[in-house]
């Protein structure tokens, strides 16, 4: 049930797929906020590449930073500013959550190396690897599962301090613990078979489907009660 006292979730959709993936699915905060069953109250969207104003910290209960076909290397104007968003919401201990270029972009800001990856496109269905046993978030997960991927550049170097707490055979930075609030991943946790198939492009290969349980989508779950618990926290 919704909680009508609660802050809204800030959903930041960074940039825009290709024109034959919207006619598909559609644009990245759909993807999200299907994935999670948001209702219009739960959730806000903010499109810093149409240079709108960046939500005060005071005003959410936390956000996720979308994948994008944009290069962090290129370091456009909104993605700069973004990032000076990204520093400052750290600074306030606010739940953050990046994915794939939102990723990329939270270890730029925070100190990180970005980069081409040097193995190459990494998409499709891809095995994970936890290289720790004690992180919260990712508790009770499977020491191996499956993850959908599409993306060229990576986290090379993490920032200072940061914790990596996955990879895969072709990426080394799977997923990045920043702080007890802020946590990226290379992954797509909201992507179905559907998403997975249409943000595939130069006719590789179609992703095989997901088998068994989808553990990608019951962390963005996890994420979503946490920026709950934030709310209130906050109240």
């Amino acid at each position: 049930m919704t909680d009508s006292h609660a802050l809204p979730l800030a959903l930041f959709q960074l940039d825009v797929p290709p024109p034959e993936v919207v006619a598909q699915v559609g644009e990245q905060p759909a993807w999200f906020i299907a994935a999670l069953n948001l209702q219009p109250d739960d959730y806000i969207i903010v499109r810093p590449h149409l240079g709108e104003t960046l939500p005060n910290l005071d005003q959410i209960s936390g956000a996720i930073l979308s994948g994008s076909w944009a290069m962090v290397t290129d370091r456009p104007e909104w993605s700069e500013r973004t990032a000076a968003w990204i520093r400052d919401a750290v600074g306030a201990s606010l739940p953050l959550l990046g994915v794939c270029y939102g990723h990329q972009l939270m270890a730029h800001a925070l100190g990180g190396e970005v980069g081409d990856n040097p193995h190459g496109w990494e998409g499709g269905l891809k095995t994970v690897t936890q290289n720790v046993h004690d992180d919260p978030w990712l508790a009770q997960l499977p020491a191996t599962f499956p993850a959908w991927l599409s993306h060229r550049q990576s986290v090379l170097i993490p920032p200072p301090h940061a914790q990596v707490l996955a990879h895969s055979a072709q990426e080394s930075c799977q997923v990045i613990r920043y702080t007890p609030q802020a946590i990226s991943l290379q992954f797509h946790p909201e992507f179905t078979h559907a998403i997975a198939c249409a943000c595939q492009s130069d006719n590789r290969a179609q992703p095989a489907a997901m088998p068994g349980k989808d553990w990608p989508h019951e962390l963005l779950q996890r994420f979503w009660q946490q920026t709950r618990a934030h709310a209130h926290q906050g109240r």
